[in-house]
């Protein structure tokens, strides 16, 4: 995909999946003595699932070496194809993340046409339905033209859908063929975001100049919430 705010290449005819990876990735994450991991992907729109079943086969695998690992995944989209979902949403992870990215009004200004406001929310909803029990998350570029009104309508549908926590941070331009950046947003408007976020449910909100979607703070906090579920299970 070409996402206009992404650095990350794309190829229109990418290599086929190393089938070691999921074991490799494993492995490697249990020698590491890791408590949170984020696993995250490129969207795989050139394999029929998506590359749902080879994420959800690598968070099975850690999950057997060490059930005590919590496992945040940042999802694609699998082009709203539900079944692909649920096949994630159901390998045992901890967190399902998905960015929705920007608000609804700048969606085909900022990411692939392949990409949406509403299927992004649907993947977000029906994860949960899926399993109920998952946190669920979301982030928010700022910096890109949003209005505030637009903002707080991103937070409640998130909230609508069932969504615990939200990172905002600061849109930054990779190179000069990306996007521009609109304005640079003040550390005390991110502390008002974070402070509305809460306010209006949400169970964490992480916002700052800096803070990306797989925000450190923010799996501290996350696997605190985690073992104490584990621990009244």
């Amino acid at each position: 995909r070409g996402c206009r705010f992404c650095a990350v290449k794309t190829s229109r005819t990418p290599p086929p999946l190393d089938d070691q990876e999921p074991e490799n990735t494993a492995q490697a994450i249990v020698e590491w003595g890791l408590e949170y991991v984020v696993l995250t992907t490129v969207d795989r729109d050139d394999l029929s699932d998506g590359g749902s079943h080879h994420f959800a086969k690598t968070v099975q695998l850690i999950k057997q070496k060490n059930s005590n690992i919590l496992v945040e995944c940042l999802t694609g989209d699998f082009q709203g194809k539900l079944e692909d979902v649920e096949i994630l949403a159901r390998s045992g992870l901890d967190v399902y993340a998905h960015n929705v990215e920007t608000v609804e009004g700048l969606q085909r200004w900022v990411r692939d046409r392949r990409a949406g406001y509403k299927q992004s929310l649907s993947v977000l909803e029906n994860a949960k339905k899926f399993v109920p029990s998952l946190i669920t998350k979301s982030s928010i570029m700022l910096g890109l033209g949003e209005r505030d009104e637009e903002v707080r309508q991103t937070f409640k549908d998130l909230l609508n859908i069932g969504v615990d926590c939200v990172t905002l941070g600061q849109y930054l331009q990779p190179t000069k063929r990306h996007m521009k950046v609109d304005s640079m947003v003040t550390p005390e408007k991110f502390e008002y975001w974070k402070k509305e976020g809460e306010s209006m449910g949400f169970k964490y909100v992480a916002s700052g100049p800096m803070v990306r979607s797989s925000y450190k703070a923010g799996e501290l906090f996350l696997k605190n919430i985690l073992k104490k579920r584990k621990a009244t299970a």
